[in-house]
């Protein structure tokens, strides 16, 4: 048994509403083999692993999957198992797995949830279900699995993965809101809303903090100049470049006196207690490491706390205590640590509530200060100190005091945020108790304010009753206040492109700024940022995450669908223009019904009360329901009897009727353009992009579009806003027809229109299909081409996705010609070489229908050639009119 390949699915998929890993397992020689088989598998295992007696399985309670161990399963179902009961003993908690066979003997995808937050690139699912391999083949043989080292790398693999309790803190607020949160790579960058409404947040810092109020927090000496200057009690003191300037201060000040970085961080090389010349010369070095001055303050008297503003409000207090351990008279200092640091709340860094103890250099100097050393033994209850100082960023702890703050203090805080000019602030104080008044400053023993900190770490506020994750996500978004942008999905087999660029035409029509996604790249406020297949997530969050766009319209097709799941969380509208054979045989989509329930994937995450559009001429959309959400369906013919139901009961539909596309809404049937009208539709002869029209129209309407407006922006619909769909030029007195069919439903829809406008015995078809269609669809491709056009021109795409040199055409030709033997037939190579062959076999008056691979080369193509843009409504009204 081996892993063959994984990917990760980071958005909503088929299988599941959050992340999950989908890897491919090869079960060689364990093939057909179930666990029942191998005498004594099932016990070891349990033996080995007794969390899995509480995996559900199938059977939906605990126990279901020591059942299914018992009763036989196969081997890539118990890895599966065993990396989620792996994953768990490391702190990554997830709950769903699933296994599918492929279709290929001894071949399986075994798919395994992953937590929300972790980054895309990290393989820790794949290293999780590999460790689970080894683990259950050791098993199996009947050896020893060694795996305790190898787990432990990947738990410390996790703790520095994940985002830090702040972080977490914070996007579990979000979420709770229903905001949408994404985290930024390995980061602890958080974006949260989508478009105009996006925010963004660092740890603690979010993007309305100001830079100056960051920088004066982080020049610890002018923090207190500023605070003294305005009345705030403040230790006495000030910045020292050399050892002779601390050494004054400090006999100006008096012992005991603190020194710090004036630059510093997280408690590091902060110095408390110094009392003699001799400690303040080592405390400045150690202090003034990095080259920088450093501070020599007045030590007040009193305890620890910390404050954290948000907004210049009080959200949480705590009263912090250095880090120590409490003798128990059997363990040494040591020992005491050591157990300490069991403490699961503990961790390296800021990875977990509470940071590891440690017994250096620091904490050996203060033991000596105590008569201690690491090899003593304290007596019970004897409090040991390893820092002076009470960061939880150098192991310290914490103890809630937020109902005991007294208001004197509070207004003090609020003034000291305000001071500063920060949104989020940690207030560090000193003070005899937290509960008392405040004296004025300048009061002896009065205690005050010792730092001020952007980005303050949430994590000694965390666990208590205050919500401080919660307070700054309102603070960003205030009750009520927007945190989403409408969005459109679109999927489908064909017209998904003209519809999404047809949608957002309309959108900006109504004064949006909108952003889309589509094979051919990726607008914002109709100027293309990007030019690529843009159908998957990234190119979703690429929109999703601008802060100047107002709508999202986005083009969704299978292969994002089944890669990376979808770029969102939500939609307002889904869109599925229509179900038809394609890209089966490809990323595991066999069938059609596979390729209807990938799809639906769209629909499905539409929010409740959201709008559906569905083509109701489609068979197999028909089918298709998606409770809590509202239906709209579209449809060519007017006496579609699934529409008629449908409006009768109250329901919302788009037609094409007596020349018209109509809205039936509120029991009224609203005339909305005349089809001889609309943009791009060839005077309504062009049935798929009419209905095209009558979906974009529907999702348009479901955000609000008003009518009047629709028509406007249906009418203004053209080639420039929707080039390589039905783009017609005239070349000579020949016309050129370019298109971008590739599947069967396709080539016929774009033959119906050349056969509607010109007849097809005036057509010429130059074609060209992706080589990673299967052979039977490529062979259905060309039979449709058989069927309606005389003279043929195939060539082959530059990318041939994995097929020989001539590979398609082939394909193409041999079929083409066993239908209809009597078809003019021209090979060439390139589309360079196919247009003038195309155009040498017209005659004048007809046309060329050219399929493309990309469609940037093929108008530059006929530029050269002296192609001119034909505006398909200026066909002749006899001709068109009698079509419709």
């Amino acid at each position: 048994m081996r892993i063959d390949s994984s990917r990760r699915l980071r958005g909503p998929n088929r299988y599941l509403a959050r992340p999950v890993q989908v890897t491919r397992v090869l079960l060689e020689e364990l093939t057909e083999r179930e666990t029942c088989d191998v005498e004594g598998f099932p016990e070891r295992l349990l033996t080995l692993l007794p969390g899995l007696a509480d995996h559900h399985c199938a059977f939906g309670a605990p126990g279901g999957f020591v059942k299914r161990l018992h009763g036989g399963t196969y081997f890539g179902h118990t890895a599966e198992h065993v990396a989620i009961e792996l994953s768990n003993r490391i702190g990554r908690e997830v709950n769903f797995g699933r296994t599918e066979g492929t279709g290929t003997p001894g071949e399986y995808d075994v798919i395994t949830e992953c937590p929300v937050d972790e980054p895309l690139d990290s393989d820790l699912a794949e290293r999780l279900l590999a460790l689970a391999v080894d683990v259950v083949l050791a098993v199996v043989e009947g050896r020893e699995p060694v795996y305790g080292e190898a787990l432990e790398a990947l738990r410390r693999r996790y703790e520095r993965e994940k985002p830090g309790p702040s972080t977490a803190a914070i996007a579990e607020a979000g979420r709770r809101r229903d905001i949408p949160v994404e985290r930024v790579g390995e980061l602890s960058l958080l974006r949260l809303g989508y478009g105009r409404h996006r925010r963004l947040v660092w740890a603690a810092l979010t993007d309305q903090t100001s830079a100056i109020g960051v920088d004066i927090a982080g020049d610890k000496e002018l923090t207190r100049r500023l605070l003294d200057e305005a009345g705030v009690p403040v230790p006495r003191g000030g910045p020292a470049a050399t050892v002779a300037e601390a050494l004054d201060l400090f006999a100006e000040l008096g012992p005991p006196v603190v020194v710090k970085p004036r630059a510093g961080r997280q408690g590091q090389h902060v110095f408390l207690g110094v009392d003699t010349p001799d400690a303040v010369r080592a405390a400045f070095e150690a202090a003034g490491a990095d080259g920088g001055d450093v501070v020599v303050e007045q030590q007040l008297t009193g305890r620890d706390y910390r404050v954290l503003t948000v907004g210049g409000q009080i959200i949480a207090a705590a009263e912090r205590v250095a880090a120590h351990v409490v003798g128990d008279g059997v363990n040494d200092v040591e020992g005491l640590v050591a157990r300490a640091n069991e403490d699961p709340r503990r961790g390296v860094g800021h990875a977990r509530e509470l940071t590891r103890l440690a017994v250096d250099d620091v904490a050996a100097t203060l033991l000596r200060r105590q008569g201690l050393s690491v090899a003593d033994v304290p007596a019970e209850g004897q409090i040991v100190w390893l820092r002076d100082n009470a960061n939880l960023s150098t192991g310290g702890t914490s103890v809630d005091v937020t109902d005991r703050v007294h208001p004197s203090v509070a207004d003090l805080c609020r003034r000291v945020s305000g001071l500063v000019g920060l949104d989020v602030a940690g207030i560090d104080l000193r003070l005899p108790d937290i509960e008392a008044d405040l004296p004025p400053a300048g009061t002896a023993a009065g205690g005050g304010v010792i730092e001020v900190n952007a980005a303050p770490g949430l994590r000694m506020h965390l666990g208590s009753r205050n919500d401080v994750g919660g307070a700054i996500v309102d603070a960003l978004f205030p009750p009520g206040a927007p945190s989403r942008i409408p969005i459109v999905a679109i999927t489908g087999t064909n017209g998904k492109t003209t519809v999404a660029r047809l949608t957002a035409h309309l959108l900006a029509g109504a004064g949006l700024r909108v952003g889309v996604t589509t094979t051919d790249g990726i607008a914002i406020g109709g100027r293309t940022v990007q030019r690529a297949d843009a159908t998957g997530p990234r190119s979703a969050r690429v929109v999703l995450s601008d802060p100047t766009v107002d709508a999202a319209v986005l083009e969704t097709a299978r292969g994002g669908l089944v890669r990376q799941g979808l770029g969102y969380d939500w939609s307002d509208v889904g869109v599925i223009t229509n179900l038809a054979c394609d890209h089966l045989g490809q990323d595991g989509i066999e069938s059609i019904e596979d390729l209807v329930d990938l799809k639906s994937v769209v629909a499905e995450r539409v929010r409740e009360g959201g709008a559906v559009v569905l083509n109701a001429d489609d068979p197999r959309s028909r089918q298709l329901t998606f409770p809590g959400r509202e239906i709209v369906w579209c449809s060519l013919d007017p006496r579609n009897p699934l529409v008629r139901q449908h409006w009768d009961s109250g329901g919302r539909a788009y037609l094409l009727a007596d020349g018209w596309l109509v809205e039936l809404a509120d029991q009224r049937w609203v005339p909305l353009l005349a089809v001889k009208e609309l943009g791009g539709g060839f005077g309504g002869a062009a049935r798929h992009l009419v209905a095209n029209a009558l979906a974009a129209a529907a999702a348009a309407r479901s955000l609000g579009v008003a009518t009047a407006r629709l028509a406007e922006r249906l009418r203004s619909f053209g080639g420039a806003e929707n080039p390589g769909r039905g783009t017609l030029l005239r070349v000579g007195g020949v016309h050129v027809l370019v298109d971008y069919a590739h599947n069967p439903a396709a080539l016929d829809a774009v033959s119906d229109l050349v056969q509607r406008v010109w007849g097809c015995e005036r057509a010429v078809a130059t074609i060209t299909l992706p080589g990673d269609r299967r052979d039977d669809l490529l062979r259905e491709s060309a039979r449709v081409i058989a069927a309606r056009f005389q003279r043929v021109v195939l060539y082959e795409d530059a990318d041939r996705r994995g097929r020989s040199p001539g590979e398609v055409p082939a394909i193409l030709r041999d079929e083409l010609l066993r239908v209809a033997p009597a078809t003019t037939c021209v090979d060439v190579r390139t589309v360079e070489e196919a247009v003038p062959a195309a155009l040498a076999l017209a005659r004048p008056g007809d046309v060329v229908l050219l399929l493309y691979e990309k469609i940037e080369p093929v108008l530059s193509l006929l530029g050269a050639l002296g192609a001119v843009p034909v505006d398909e409504r200026a066909r002749p009204a006899e001709r068109v009119g009698m079509l419709v």
